[in-house]
């Protein structure tokens, strides 16, 4: 893959190239980047399991790559956000300038990921199965930072992950209903779909997620009737925060009715840590009985189950009812095909 340095179309400013490498972010190409996990590594270290998508849908938290194809922009400025948004542009003609190859991008987000696991390679006090394991890349958490879906070829990065048995987790603002929609036509979906529901009314959404487009609450609106139908797993992500979003239940139910049937919500609170500290304090981080009550006041609404927790991450799992392809059989952890279950 070309590196950033050579291709001549780096679109970080320096100063934001030089915080998310302090992060120990790694920079791919032009407008991408990657980072290894906390749970990635505490699971090297102590041989423990995984983060909560783990626990909920069967990833490998070792075997998964955390990581962004637009790294440079995104068009909400959440307040709870824990990435320095501060410092991506919110523009998005910045990334109509966004032209790495996919391929490139799939290839040097492994690459790098392997990088930043190598050092692990030389400790003898890791878990050296799964540090042998995590030399194969099964998953990538398509979130990390800025917004995915502003990247024109996601549809071509998908395919291409989905043509190497490697599963995908895309986390969207839900602000571009145009590119689910394409997605979708291109054959493109990927194997799990996030999208963000951090407020119950219009007025909650622009106080908490600080939109950039004016016609944020018709684009919200637009994506998740989208949600209806799609053929993908889909999962409403509510970061509830203190004071600021954590009331008007119905409304959330009403708004998650709009998704149709099988999409599950995770419930999950606000987390006190990076840059979100400077502008949230920690008592706006709920603890785990007030995740539980919220999750089961919103499974009651909408006559639904808290199917699982995780209180270590502070989440909870709504859903209309478990079933048995929800955690899904990703098969041997080097050799296996991916096999999602589409159903809930």
């Amino acid at each position: 893959m070309q590196s950033a340095a050579d291709s001549g179309n780096l679109l970080f400013t320096d100063e934001y190239k030089r915080a998310l490498e302090k992060a120990s972010y790694e920079i791919v190409g032009n407008h991408s980047a990657i980072e290894i996990c906390g749970w990635t590594k505490k699971g090297m270290r102590t041989g423990s399991e995984g983060c909560y998508k783990q626990k909920f849908y069967g990833i490998r938290s070792h075997q998964c790559t955390q990581m962004t194809p637009a790294a440079v922009a995104c068009d909400q400025k959440c307040v709870y956000c824990w990435r320095v948004n501060e410092m991506f542009s919110g523009k998005q003609d910045l990334m109509e300038q966004a032209h790495d190859n996919p391929v490139d991008i799939v290839q040097g987000s492994i690459d790098a990921h392997l990088h930043k696991l190598s050092g692990f390679g030389g400790n003898p006090s890791i878990d050296r199965e799964k540090f042998e394991e995590s030399l194969t890349v099964r998953h990538f958490a398509i979130s990390l930072t800025g917004e995915p879906t502003l990247y024109e070829q996601l549809p071509e990065m998908l395919r291409e992950l989905r043509a190497r048995g490697i599963s995908s987790f895309l986390v969207t603002n839900g602000l571009h209903p145009e590119m689910i929609e394409r997605l979708q036509d291109e054959g493109s979906l990927p194997t799990q779909l996030y999208v963000s529901l951090d407020a119950p009314d219009a007025k909650t959404w622009k106080k908490i997620d600080v939109p950039l487009l004016p016609d944020y609450w018709e684009r919200v609106i637009r994506t998740l009737d989208l949600l209806d139908g799609l053929e993908t797993r889909k999962v409403l992500r509510m970061t509830v925060v203190r004071d600021w979003n954590d009331f008007d239940v119905p409304g959330y139910a009403a708004l998650a009715r709009r998704t149709g049937k099988h999409t599950m919500i995770e419930v999950k609170s606000y987390m006190h840590l990076g840059p979100a500290r400077k502008r949230l304090s920690q008592r706006n981080m709920l603890e785990w009985p007030e995740v539980q009550t919220f999750a089961l006041s919103l499974a009651d609404e909408l006559e639904w189950q808290v199917i699982d927790e995780a209180p270590n991450s502070l989440i909870a799992l709504v859903c209309e009812e478990d079933y048995s392809g929800r955690v899904m059989d990703f098969g041997d952890p080097v050799t296996g095909h991916l096999q999602p279950g589409f159903s809930c």
